[in-house]
């Protein structure tokens, strides 16, 4: 598996996951101490919108002219946003207006660079599976260590070089993805909206895909979102922010065992099998709901993340191998947008509702929607029986 190809996929898409990571405690820390909460929240939504917005024409245009051509473009101006920043924290005190403007400037440029993401694995890699099982343990590990050294370099050095160091993950990643050598071959297309019918009539025709991300707008807003700020509340008030951080490590070092778990286990029907694990993913909410100790909240956060790794590894394989070459890059836009975009109204409904019923209540939903949710993907056929596919022939990388 680890051909010149795959190698220089991995380690791009391992760094710009950290660089990713980064971001939300540089923007937390950095900009929080000149423009306060307000500032961070107006910086980060400024980061999210347009990320959403230009996702599908991400995806259309991934297909149209190739995964690896936009995906280095993508990593290239965020070098140059994220470097601006770095610049304007070293020379003096920047404005609002310019750290929002950068932010918007990296979300549109994340929405070109996430199509691909699934559309370069079957490319680089013969088989797929073990392929997204090691690229997601590395996700993992990046995200452990990206905030981390976020704070640290913030604490030491101060914000101008967290962003600089942001800036020069993104340089690593295009470095990377500009010495891939892919036999891709970009569609011919007139139109952007033909396209966008296109990717939309195929995302339809496919239930199986369909009917995974309506589960997943349902948990958007009744599990994922209300579990990170709630879960920050409740754990901080309960055992202390230090606890807090301790589980995320649990969570994080959960998510490693899951990619590796992932390596070994092949099921005949991936996302049946996925659906079945899930379950287990409630089982933080729930330990936060019910003010469970240290050992038992790290447990639950452990279980949680292996969960969820192992769920990832089996929806992405399915998705590489079962969408055709030239709808993968469209699809995965779709997945996104839907997968993601109903999580802000999860994140921004729970504090208002907590306050009338309780977080405990609205954890206590999150872990009932969780089952429904699983329970309902395992109650469709299409999602229940789709089997596991046999990996296409990649397209060669050249060295």
């Amino acid at each position: 598996m680890w051909t010149t190809g795959f190698t220089r996929y991995f380690v791009a898409r391992a760094v710009s996951v950290f660089g990713d990571a980064m971001l939300t405690v540089a923007a937390a820390l950095a900009v929080g101490r000149i423009h306060g909460a307000t500032g961070v929240g107006l910086v980060l939504a400024a980061w999210m919108l347009p990320m959403l917005g230009c996702i599908l024409f991400g995806g259309v245009f991934a297909d149209r002219f190739g995964a690896r051509p936009l995906m280095l473009g993508a990593d290239l101006v965020r070098v140059v946003a994220q470097g601006v920043v770095a610049v304007a924290f070293f020379t003096g005190t920047p404005s609002l207006g310019l750290l929002i403007v950068c932010a918007a400037v990296s979300g549109a440029s994340a929405a070109m660079f996430q199509p691909g993401v699934n559309g370069i694995v079957p490319l680089v890699a013969s088989d797929p599976h073990k392929a997204n099982a090691v690229i997601r343990t590395a996700v993992a590990i990046a995200e452990m260590l990206g905030p981390a050294a976020a704070g640290l370099i913030f604490a030491f050095l101060g914000p101008g070089p967290v962003y600089a160091v942001d800036a020069a993950t993104f340089a690593i990643s295009a470095l990377c993805l500009a010495g891939l050598r892919l036999d891709e071959v970009p569609r011919t297309s007139s139109s952007t909206i033909r396209d966008l019918r296109e990717g939309w009539h195929e995302f339809r025709a496919r239930r199986w895909i369909w009917s995974v991300i309506l589960v997943w707008v349902f948990y958007g807003i009744f599990l994922f979102g209300p579990l990170i700020p709630l879960g920050a509340t409740l754990v901080s008030a309960d055992l202390g922010a230090t606890a807090y951080g301790w589980m995320h490590s649990a969570l994080g070092a959960g998510t490693v065992c899951g990619g590796i778990a992932a390596l070994r286990l092949r099921p005949a029907r991936p996302l049946a099998a996925g659906a079945v694990a899930m379950f287990a993913f409630v089982l933080l909410p729930l330990a936060i709901a019910l003010h469970a100790g240290l050992p038992l909240l790290l447990a639950a956060a452990a279980v949680n993340g292996l969960v969820w790794a192992f769920w990832s590894v089996q929806w992405q394989t399915s998705v590489q191998t079962q969408v055709p070459p030239d709808m993968l890059n469209r699809m995965t836009s779709y997945e996104v947008l839907g997968s993601t975009g109903s999580l802000p109204i999860g994140q921004a409904l729970a504090g208002p509702v907590a306050a009338v019923v309780g977080a405990e209540l609205v954890l206590g939903s999150s872990v009932l929607a969780g089952v429904l949710g699983c329970a309902a993907l395992l109650l469709i056929p299409a999602v229940r029986e789709l089997g596991r596919a046999p990996a296409p022939e990649p397209a060669k990388a050249r060295t």
